[in-house]
């Protein structure tokens, strides 16, 4: 695993992105203050108008991207039993294609340890989207990505998912005044 965190860590770090696995399923990733890494993204997937979601490995990071953090979301992330992600109503230290239009922010808390250690090592969050084509079914497996994916990106993690019942995140909007909203179960 060393080997593929240090890959992936010098992939990122020269302003390219990565196919890997995360908690969930199979995701591309890069530094999210990089506008031209996540441009790129965009593009491979032909989307414009989806933000991305950030991973982080501790609520000490996650204070760094989440400007503000209703107290009820660390009840959510410790006693979440699927991965969660969580959408904070204002957002910081990241690119514009990070942010939505109200400038609220996805982010999830890892506890897969490849993600972690590499967020670790880069000492910042990843950026986190599923590795399909825009509208096509999101890949549990990586026989499943498909060619245009992993001959777009600059380097493919080789290691498996740990995760052995893959499936996308739960996700949750919390309001400025704590208000819930779920948006995917």
């Amino acid at each position: 695993m060393r080997e593929e965190i240090e890959k992936a860590f010098e992939t990122i770090k020269n302003g390219g992105i990565i196919l890997y696995p995360t908690d969930t399923i199979w995701g591309i990733g890069c530094d999210p203050k990089n506008e031209k890494a996540l441009e790129k993204i965009n593009q491979l997937k032909k989307r414009s108008d989806k933000n991305f979601i950030i991973l982080v490995e501790s609520e000490r990071l996650l204070s760094r991207y989440a400007k503000v953090i209703p107290e009820v979301c660390y009840d959510l992330i410790d006693f979440a039993e699927k991965p969660l992600t969580i959408i904070y109503p204002k957002g910081q230290f990241v690119a514009k294609q990070v942010l939505a239009d109200d400038g609220s922010i996805g982010i999830r808390v890892v506890k897969d340890k490849f993600c972690s250690t590499l967020i670790q090592k880069l000492k910042s969050g990843i950026t986190s989207t599923s590795a399909n084509v825009s509208k096509e079914k999101s890949p549990v497996k990586f026989e499943d990505i498909s060619a245009t994916i992993k001959n777009g990106v600059d380097y493919i993690v080789n290691l498996p998912l740990e995760n052995k019942n893959p499936i996308p995140s739960q996700i949750i909007k919390i309001g400025e005044n704590s208000e819930v909203t779920i948006i995917r179960k």
